[in-house]
């Protein structure tokens, strides 16, 4: 049996959606996704679309790993500077990026609308610096994604307009950006598992994939015996997929993240503390990250562990970071506390390539995956579909493997993140 979704606000407030049978027998297919977050399943959208018949294999639930627990923020751009970005692969190609990670933006809109997808889908996001070097790299680069990139829906705002937007004293000014949003994650998963099978795409739970064949031929088979003959595979397990290819996994590392939930604050309160209701978090390497819930919660991320290892009094140190931005929630009660992996790589830029000439894979969003998925997913399917200039220009980014091996690599990030956790504090 699959294991259920972990308690969560977003568990507890998921729209309705039926249990999909695990792969029995032997079945034949044009391509066999592994993985259904959101990565698998856009790809398996944009393929039915195209008339192919599509087989997606998920070991849990829809949605059971980061696509149903992560913190719901859709964040302009990348997790590095664009100027690093373009110092890699040169800057027209940096700009064609760019461009595609706006183009995810529209897709992802694109597809609750067309799908009817119920996600509390929401536009206006809030860098918040908490100290003025952090206020001057902003304004560099709002200053950056207007004069190079022609983006104009971000502006700088002071303390007293951060104060406005967010009802803390914890920060000397921001950066508004008008087209970034929220939604809730889990929901969204949902949907685009609905929508796959709408178009054609069979979608089975429950069924783990242990082994498999990126040749000519590819083949995968599932714990129970279940069998998957394609002419294309598509690796989506982002975070879990080391343990199924051992040489992708080391080019990614699995991040622990948290996020609790508060009791509902009433409608006026829970409004106080973030009056337009956008999402926001800091600007601090190792950031905080909240927004409200539609039932008049405040959901506080944060507390990542790179040592794979769950804090056992992880609500009480969310609850006093939650408390350093809002000491009037002091009396509020917490109802929520669950965490998820999320996959990094070591430049913090998805990794997209293949497996031979019949394998592809995508992951590794560093924490922008709620956007990036749904660029990476369209550009597995255009690569499938024999349209891979944009899929191979994603793929010229150059990503290696983390340092120590499996042994030291964990206590290598662990002391790397100690490190960005002191530049944060000072």
């Amino acid at each position: 049996m699959p294991a259920p979704h972990v308690r969560s606000w977003y568990a507890d407030t998921a729209n309705p959606s039926r249990e999909r049978p695990p792969l029995k027998g032997t079945v034949s297919c044009d391509v066999c996704v592994v993985g259904a977050g959101y990565t698998g399943l856009i790809t398996a959208l944009r393929l039915a679309e195209r008339g192919m018949k599509v087989v997606v294999l998920e070991a849990e639930r829809v949605g059971w790993g980061a696509s149903g627990r992560n913190g719901g923020q859709i964040v302009t751009g990348f997790n590095k500077p664009m100027s690093t970005i373009a110092g890699w692969i040169g800057a027209a190609d940096a700009r064609r990026l760019w461009d595609m990670s706006e183009e995810a933006k529209t897709i992802l809109a694109g597809l609750v609308a067309r799908f009817d997808i119920k996600c509390d889908l929401r536009w206006g996001y809030l860098i918040a610096a908490l100290k003025g070097g952090q206020l001057h790299e902003l304004a560099e680069y709002a200053e950056e994604c207007r004069d190079h990139f022609d983006y104009g829906s971000m502006r700088v705002t002071d303390r007293a307009e951060t104060r406005d937007l967010v009802a803390t004293d914890s920060y000397v000014g921001g950066l508004f950006d008008a087209g970034s949003g929220q939604l809730h994650p889990l929901n969204y998963a949902l949907g685009l598992a609905d929508a796959a099978e709408s178009l054609g795409a069979t979608i089975h739970e429950g069924s783990r994939v242990v082994r498999l064949d990126t040749g000519e031929k590819p083949w995968v088979e599932t714990a129970d015996g279940g069998r998957v003959e394609s002419r294309f595979l598509v690796l989506a397990g982002n975070a879990y997929i080391g343990r199924l290819v051992p040489d992708l996994g080391d080019r990614i590392m699995p991040v622990a993240t948290y996020i609790i939930g508060t009791e509902p604050l009433g409608e006026e309160r829970a409004t106080a503390l973030i009056p337009s209701g956008i999402a926001v978090a800091d600007a601090n390497f190792v950031l905080n990250y909240y927004r409200r819930s539609p039932d008049h919660r405040l959901l506080f991320g944060g507390g990542v562990s790179y040592s794979g290892l769950d804090r056992p009094d992880l609500k009480r140190l969310l609850r006093g970071s939650m408390l350093k931005v809002f000491p009037q929630l002091r009396d509020a009660r917490i109802d929520y506390c669950w965490g998820g992996h999320v996959a990094i790589t070591m430049n913090r830029t998805p990794h997209l390539g293949r497996l031979g000439k019949t394998a592809y894979f995508a992951h590794g969003y560093s924490g922008q995956g709620v956007a990036h998925t749904a660029i990476c997913g369209t550009l597995l399917a255009e690569a499938i579909a024999g349209q891979a200039e944009r899929f191979d220009l994603f793929a010229r980014i150059p990503h290696a493997r983390f340092p120590g091996g499996r042994l030291l690599r964990t206590p290598a990030l662990v002391l790397a993140m100690t490190w960005y956790r002191m530049r944060d504090l000072l």
